[in-house]
């Protein structure tokens, strides 16, 4: 199974895909860095409380919505 960090860059990736969005464009509008969205996507850094709620903004949802899927997501 795959780690929670695995997990979260999987439901991350998939949602900006689903909104059209790039790594950067969405970086930008959540005021990150754009390598480190590529991080999260990757499953490489553990984004802070406050990174899911940026994160969560720029894609138009809630950290509950995004964090459920992230909970419901296997990989």
């Amino acid at each position: 199974m795959p780690s929670l960090p695995e997990r979260f860059g999987k439901v991350l990736r998939r949602r900006r895909l689903a909104i059209g969005v790039s790594q950067e464009d969405l970086a930008a509008q959540a005021g990150l860095h754009r390598n480190y969205v590529g991080l999260l996507e990757r499953g490489q850094r553990v984004p802070t409380i406050t990174v899911v709620q940026q994160l969560a903004a720029a894609l138009g949802t809630s950290m509950s919505k995004l964090l459920a899927d992230v909970e419901r997501s296997s990989g």
